[in-house]
């Protein structure tokens, strides 16, 4: 791609304002609108909220690690910028819609990394979990349960003992938290083009939230998610470290 244009954000903390102001002093900076690429300088929360506010542009987003974790950024550097961009292999992922159902309204929402339920008091969920309209768990008690994209998976999804999908393995993880019942059930692979319909059992004595990267909604009766296929959202990584290489190389990481 030829990349002239750039446009750089950051989050707050101190590390990342500094290379944002040293940044635009080397390579100016263009609107959002005007703009051929956006350069995110933060961590992985930058990176999904950039995604976010960006996802109606779809407008491709290279990520320069100034957080702690930084698994979707690259490493930072200050030189060769716009020859980086230009050189860097370009990932392509669909979010996650889910459409709550409450008492009061249907809410929408999409996520990046994953759509997660959970309990929202010391009492454990009890929820019913369909698949394409079939029933697949009539009860599993827990303390939630997440549905998780390839480029999701080594978030909260890994950290719940849930698998690492390959970027372009066109699945999807669904992985229990702390299942009491039944508490050998350790999750499935599903088909990415597949619709889940998770069921809140008792939910007024037992309320559940669900969550969609960072937005929460409370008291929720039942979920319903798929995969946005009209939505597409690009990251851009240095050939080197790309997306697919980094989730490859995370099976083989055991600190």
């Amino acid at each position: 791609m030829e990349v002239k244009k750039l446009h750089f954000v950051s989050s707050e903390n101190t590390e990342a304002k500094k290379a944002k102001k040293l940044l635009i002093d080397e390579y100016n900076d263009f609107s959002a609108a005007e703009a051929d690429v956006i350069i995110a300088l933060g961590g992985d929360g930058l990176m999904l909220q950039t995604l976010h506010e960006n996802i109606k542009q779809s407008k491709p987003i290279f990520g320069m690690n100034r957080g702690s974790v930084g698994f979707l950024m690259n490493d930072y550097n200050q030189e060769n910028l716009i020859e980086r961009v230009n050189t860097a292999t370009l990932t392509k992922v669909h979010p996650l819609e889910m459409i709550v159902k409450t008492k009061d309204d249907n809410i929408s929402a999409k996520a990046i990394n994953e759509v997660s339920l959970l309990r929202q008091t010391y009492q454990a969920a009890k929820l019913g979990i369909k698949i394409d309209g079939k029933d697949r768990l009539e009860e599993l008690i827990c303390d939630g349960v997440l549905l998780a994209t390839p480029a999701g998976s080594t978030a909260y999804n890994l950290s719940a003992h849930g698998p690492i999908l390959p970027i372009n393995s066109n699945l999807l993880a669904l992985t229990p938290i702390s299942a009491f019942r039944p508490r050998r059930w350790k999750g499935a692979l599903i088909p990415h083009n597949s619709e889940v319909e998770i069921e809140i059992l008792e939910n007024e004595k037992r309320p559940v939230s669900a969550v969609a990267d960072n937005l929460e909604i409370r008291n929720v009766l039942s979920v319903t998610i798929t995969e946005d296929k009209k939505t597409e959202l690009f990251m851009l990584f240095d050939s080197e470290t790309n997306l697919e290489e980094k989730i490859l190389n995370e099976q083989f990481t055991y600190s």
